[in-house]
């Protein structure tokens, strides 16, 4: 049976483990870094200045490095399908926290080792 989470405290260790392994947790690093960056380039350029397309690489950008670590290294189902919402935010989640070094004692609440 599958597990449904009512809450994002519930879902966010499920998130955690379904990026164990360290070579799909930097793929996604790589994808939400280049969101930002596409980001900060269509706020520079000006979104209406014929820039917008920029936005449509933002999705693009993230998912393609997301689901190439989970199809490809973890073998897993993308939490996207199933949480959309949720998985967006935890992913920025565990890459802010990555960033900041706190990422090592979330992975171990969630029962990751290393």
């Amino acid at each position: 049976m599958i597990k449904t989470y009512t809450t994002f405290a519930e879902f966010w260790p499920f998130y955690l483990r379904e990026h164990s392994l360290p070579e799909t947790r930097a793929l996604h690093y790589v994808g939400s870094t280049l969101v930002l960056a596409i980001a900060g380039v269509a706020i520079w350029q000006g979104v209406n200045n014929g820039t917008w397309w920029w936005l449509i690489g933002m999705p693009v950008a993230g998912y393609f490095f997301a689901w190439v670590a989970h199809f490809t290294i973890e073998k897993n189902r993308p939490a996207t399908f199933t949480y959309p919402l949720w998985s967006l935010g935890a992913d920025f989640k565990m890459y802010f926290m990555w960033i900041t070094g706190r990422l090592d004692r979330e992975l171990e609440s969630a029962g990751i080792k290393r």
